[in-house]
């Protein structure tokens, strides 16, 4: 039995309407029924509350859904360097940045005739392809971190 069979045959077994659970375990009537149908699944500190007011084990509830197991295993895991991971991210978002703030100087150069001068002794490469190196590096350093766990 998955797991949106099980809540809903102890939800009905209890005689309680999908809003009845809901507002028992402080969420939408419409989470309890993506849960059921399998299109979503409750985080751990939901399914511990869903565990406690059934009084059946967490156990019951994951045994038999392999799908809601794992999502239960990733929750639980931890980024093996975090603060990496924020470099990474932060250095692709100041690509993103220097990409959009280049765009809109273009922009205004050929719409208004505006005349912003770039600094002489920055080489025009680095102006140029500055913000798309840090969004590549950024990019390639945030994905190769982001399934990287730490071993307990």
């Amino acid at each position: 039995m998955f797991f949106g069979e099980k809540l809903k045959k102890e939800r009905e077994k209890r005689g309680w309407s999908q809003v009845d659970l809901a507002e028992k375990i402080h969420v939408s009537r419409q989470s309890v029924s993506k849960w059921e149908t399998g299109k979503n699944y409750p985080s751990i500190e939901v399914i511990i509350d869903l565990s406690d007011l059934f009084g059946i084990t967490i156990d019951e509830l994951l045994r038999s859904d392999e799908e809601l197991k794992e999502k239960v295993i990733q929750d639980s895991k931890q980024l093996a360097h975090p603060k990496w991971k924020a470099f990474f991210d932060g250095v692709f978002l100041l690509g993103v940045f220097l990409l959009v703030l280049k765009l809109l100087i273009l922009g205004l150069h050929h719409l208004f005739g505006a005349t912003i001068m770039i600094p002489d002794g920055l080489p025009k490469i680095i102006s140029n392809f500055l913000p798309l190196a840090l969004m590549v590096i950024g990019g390639i350093g945030s994905d190769s971190l982001k399934k990287k766990y730490i071993d307990e």
